[in-house]
């Protein structure tokens, strides 16, 4: 991400954070191998961040992103999470159009995230299990 975005653009998540109570961490593997990843991280009881996001550009296109979205929103429902948001840079249209697919609607910036350019932000609100 730092090649697409200036640094105060970049949203990073810590390792701490990635650590921490409440946060998660799913991995899809072929063949035993980790093809991608995301990670959500409970902010409030009204809803968790869906953060990093990743697959290896060799596996593209073959859908893993939004398995790994479905699971990571079947966990947010098992565990009582009502709603799940993100912040995505303008520069991965095809993220944003997998978002959009899997219906998250456009939001203004939440939590610590202030307006920025370079930066679109949605949410989902999941129905409880």
């Amino acid at each position: 991400m730092a090649s697409l975005y200036p640094a105060e653009s970049n949203h990073l998540v810590s390792e701490k954070e990635l650590e921490a109570p409440g946060s998660t961490l799913l991995a899809a593997e072929l063949n035993s191998t980790v093809v991608g990843c995301v990670a959500m991280i409970r902010r409030s009881e009204d809803y968790a961040e869906v953060k990093r996001l990743f697959v290896d550009p060799a596996f593209r296109g073959r859908g893993i992103g939004g398995r790994l979205m479905n699971s990571i929103e079947q966990h947010a429902q098992t565990h009582g999470i009502p709603c799940l948001r993100l912040e995505v840079g303008v520069a991965q249209p095809e993220a944003v159009g997998m978002y959009e697919a899997l219906g998250y609607q456009s939001r203004p910036p939440f939590g610590h995230y202030v307006a920025d350019p370079l930066s679109l932000f949605y949410e989902k609100e999941l129905t409880p299990r």
